[in-house]
């Protein structure tokens, strides 16, 4: 399929970024829609990504949020090959690691380090895979190639562009300040041979006339011998697309009389569930921060998913959200745990095998009467099925460790593959509990669901997200230098 380089490979570059959260993702997913909408079969790939929002294939694999938001981007279903390696936080200093979309092992960050360079041939095996049912590859790096501290054993930005022979552009963000020093910079730092394989640079998140950073580009091209490849301006409707980073989470932009609460716990999973509801029109979502308590005018408190579903726990706790919570239940108002925050709702938690740390059992907020067990067996499959108590349909998936039982498991939220509950709902219908990730997504399930509470749903919301990276494809290519980009893809 694909049209190959004098090179012998796919045509394919590499953007990477002068750090975290300077808007590569975006910008892929952007140029993947561009050139899919020229024609091209594209297809996104990242090395290495460390984020607890993943995204389930349809073989049950995970890959982060970001390259799910890519594939939409391509018009093309996920793949496990799409990002090789996830790595999923679990403290401050260990996380999962996902291989290939399956669960590879639990490791130190200095455990890690000493790891990832084995790791390569698994990456550019994944890499190749994807290659081959591509026209084009836009690869994205993870963090930036300034951290040369980590350039021992790299696959995620440098390493990998070596190991694959890949070109490199450089996103620079300008709203963060300090532009101009953190593209020259870059260019000081990197091995010579390593400032050869960059062949151009773009700014991102101008406000403003983009003009009036002419004089900035010269200067940076002049300091650094790379092209520059344009001013991207502010695009206004990012925040209404996915976000992968719990950084990028935020209120929701309806303000409605239906006010959902989410307390934002500290590994927070697979907050992909809040996209919807934050574009809703008559949604009020809120987000909670830590140190913050729960505003007592709420109609739902929503848990979200959690990587460290015990830690979380005392996280709340800690928090006096408990205490909170009691008051919102005492006052008549509503509950719903999604996967991590269903487990926090029954009496306890047991983890007999020390998946999240120490083994035994704790106890839980006590609104269902289930109790938990954690396993090493992970779940992740999509989930389809019914909402019993409106009878709409529900897509989404699980990914989780664990299982669940108890009495109020006898009134299952959801009814899946036609006979298998899942979830919990109280005897007063007030709380209730699912495994089932990305269920607000589905436009079916959302609308019933709000109307239930009296809120009304006019969003088609994945026609919301498909528009929107039309208009940022469009708005790519009135920025940036899209022929040049494509001929550094096929030529280096």
């Amino acid at each position: 399929m694909s049209e190959r380089t004098g090179h012998g490979r796919t045509p394919a570059v590499m953007v990477q970024g002068t750090g975290s959260n300077v808007g590569k993702s975006l910008i892929v997913a952007g140029l993947c829609r561009l050139f899919a909408n020229r024609g091209l079969a594209v297809r996104p790939f990242k090395p290495q990504n460390m984020s607890n929002n993943a995204a389930v294939t349809a073989d049950g694999g995970e890959i982060g949020r970001a390259q799910a938001l890519q594939a939409m981007g391509c018009r093309v279903p996920l793949s496990v090959h799409m990002n090789p390696v996830l790595l999923k936080p679990e403290t401050d200093t260990g996380a999962q690691v996902i291989v290939q979309g399956t669960r590879f092992g639990t490791m130190r960050a200095r455990e890690y380090g000493k790891q990832k360079s084995e790791l390569l041939p698994r990456v550019i095996e994944s890499f190749s895979e994807t290659s081959s049912r591509a026209d084009l590859v836009f690869v994205e790096g993870a963090g930036s190639p300034a951290e040369i501290n980590l350039r021992a054993g790299d696959i995620a930005n440098m390493g990998f562009a070596e190991a694959a022979d890949l070109p490199v552009i450089l996103c620079a963000d300008i709203d963060r300040g300090g532009v101009i020093a953190s593209v020259v910079g870059t260019h000081a730092v990197l091995e010579p041979e390593e400032r050869q394989r960059v062949k151009g640079f773009f700014i991102n998140r101008f406000r403003g006339d983009p003009s009036l950073f002419d004089e900035g580009m010269r200067e940076i091209e002049t300091r650094t011998g790379w092209k520059g490849l344009g001013v991207v301006p502010w695009f206004a409707d990012a925040g209404k697309l996915p976000a992968e980073d719990a950084l990028g989470l935020a209120d929701g932009l309806g303000d409605g009389k239906l006010k959902i609460v989410v307390p934002v716990i500290s590994r927070i999973a697979n907050f992909d569930d809040l996209d919807p509801l934050r574009l809703e029109e008559d949604v009020t979502l809120q987000l909670v921060q830590p140190g913050d308590p729960l505003p007592g005018d709420a109609d739902i408190v929503l848990l979200p998913g959690s990587k460290s579903t015990v830690g979380d726990l005392a996280f709340f706790r800690a928090q006096g959200w408990d205490i909170d919570l009691r008051a919102h239940h005492r006052r008549g108002g509503h509950i719903l745990g999604v996967c991590g925050g269903y487990q926090m709702l029954g009496r306890t938690i047991s983890d007999p095998e020390g998946i999240e740390g120490a083994p035994g059992t704790v106890e839980g907020l006590g609104f269902l009467d289930v109790d938990t067990i954690l396993t090493s067996e992970k779940s992740t499959v999509p989930a389809s099925g019914t909402h019993i108590a409106s009878g709409a349909s529900v897509s989404g998936y699980e990914i989780h460790v664990g299982r669940t039982d108890g009495p109020d498991c006898a009134r299952p939220m959801m009814l899946l593959d036609k006979d298998r509950g899942d979830g919990a709902v109280s005897a007063n219908g007030r709380v209730a509990g699912t495994y089932v990730h990305g269920l607000f997504t589905d436009d079916g399930f959302r609308k019933a669901y709000l109307k239930s509470f009296g809120a009304k749903s006019g969003l088609a919301y994945d026609r919301s997200i498909d528009l929107i990276l039309d208009e940022l494809a469009q708005h790519l290519e009135m920025a940036l230098d899209v022929e040049a980009i494509l001929n550094i893809a096929k030529n280096g």
